[in-house]
């Protein structure tokens, strides 16, 4: 167990992420290389950097989705909770509950009702009880900050929803089987800046008990958001440390260059 030095509240995770010697490559595209990174938990780590950098591939490694794509490859660790993720007897599916992810573009199921899409991982492992998948899902969507704006609408289709809406909805749906890490790649990129505000706002309540990581091309989004912040660049990790430092006193100029405007 680990106490957040922020909330003081108590986590189940005791270690964070622990990434050692991660490579990555679509084909024979090195993508990611030779990432070494402690991701604390119950906190919110951002990736930054340039298009193309690498942000994307790397957070998708860290829940074994970077495998799903056709001549995609990993080597190194990934150890969560002192657990190898890429471990031979690891199951990917297991792994994706423990470590859920919001995409950048919402995504909820467009043949589902609001009340199914957050229902659906809760179904796949097996829960039927019509009582307790009522109770849970509200107990997502109101760690989503939905409830009260669907509560009347549940049985409406996901897709009718705001684009803000839809995304909260993705995290109430990832929020449902009680991950322990929630990964967030741009969030809020595809959304106006009322729900951007809305989805900062949630973020902020679920670095209580969650470990958060997210990328952002917003370096103002990093800096409102996370605790620790992790420079990418032609994927390599260039810079890692707490977020106000590197954004006013950054050791590598070529972090500086980057916050500064001088390229990206």
């Amino acid at each position: 167990m680990a106490v957040n030095c922020v909330t003081g509240e108590v986590t189940r995770m005791a270690d964070g992420i622990q990434i050692k010697a991660l490579n990555a490559w679509f084909g024979a595209s090195h993508i990611i290389r030779d990432i070494d990174l402690t991701i604390a938990p119950v906190a919110v780590t951002a990736i930054i950097g340039p298009s193309g950098c690498g942000k994307s591939t790397f957070v998708r490694c860290l829940n074994r989705m970077h495998e799903v794509v056709p001549d995609a490859r990993v080597s190194g660790s990934v150890m969560l909770d002192s657990e190898d993720l890429y471990a031979p007897d690891a199951d990917p599916v297991q792994i994706r509950r423990r470590v859920g992810m919001v995409f950048q573009k919402p995504n909820p199921f467009p043949t589902m009702s609001v009340f199914d899409n957050v229902a659906a991982g809760l179904r796949l492992s097996g829960m039927r009880n019509r009582a307790a998948l009522a109770d849970t899902v509200e107990r997502a969507l109101r760690q989503a900050a939905l409830w009260d704006e669907v509560k009347d609408q549940l049985g409406k289709s996901g897709a009718s929803l705001s684009g803000g809406q839809q995304q909260r909805l993705c995290i109430a749906r990832a929020l449902a089987v009680e991950p322990e890490v929630m990964l967030m790649d741009e969030p809020c990129s595809a959304l106006d800046p009322i729900a951007t505000a809305k989805i900062e706002e949630l973020i902020l309540e679920l670095r209580r008990t969650l470990t958060i990581v997210i990328v952002t091309h917003n370096m103002q989004q990093a800096a409102r958001v996370s605790e620790a912040t992790g420079f990418f660049l032609l994927g390599e990790l260039v810079e890692f440390g707490v977020t106000r430092e590197l954004f006013t006193s950054p050791r590598d100029k070529r972090t500086e260059d980057y916050i500064t405007g001088r390229f990206g």
